[in-house]
């Protein structure tokens, strides 16, 4: 049991190994999606360490909803870790969104979203 502070204090340090750009990022994919200004997000993961990096996070679209209340999640997967970004898949709970979809709504809705993107990414120039 000695080993058990260790491994709660590495796990702990590991949740700060996270990406503030791919966060940013998939809170915009979302806003868009959702087409509002704010999101209630809640606990937020990121990953850049993997191939293809990604971020899932907690959200309520409601503004008074609780950390501890949120059960909804959204889920980004992009190109790389650092600028520029693109994004490849996002998902709002189980539904996903992206390119090769076969359904004709989500890849339009996804294609949407690369748009924005860029047009965030030229502003910004």
């Amino acid at each position: 049991m000695k080993w058990l502070p260790l491994t709660a204090c590495l796990l702990a340090g590991s949740a700060f190994a996270q990406s503030p750009d791919l966060e940013s990022a998939c809170v915009t994919v979302a806003k868009n999606f959702f087409m509002t200004d704010t999101l209630n997000v809640g606990v937020v993961q990121s990953f850049p360490e993997i191939k293809p990096p990604g971020v899932r996070f907690k959200y309520s679209e409601r503004a008074d909803t609780k950390r501890p209340e949120m059960s909804d999640t959204f889920d980004c997967q992009f190109d790389q870790a650092k600028a520029p970004i693109k994004i490849l898949r996002f998902c709002v709970s189980r539904i996903c969104y992206a390119t090769d979809q076969e359904d004709g709504e989500r890849r339009r809705r996804f294609e949407e979203m690369q748009i924005l993107m860029q047009r965030a990414a030229t502003a910004k120039q």
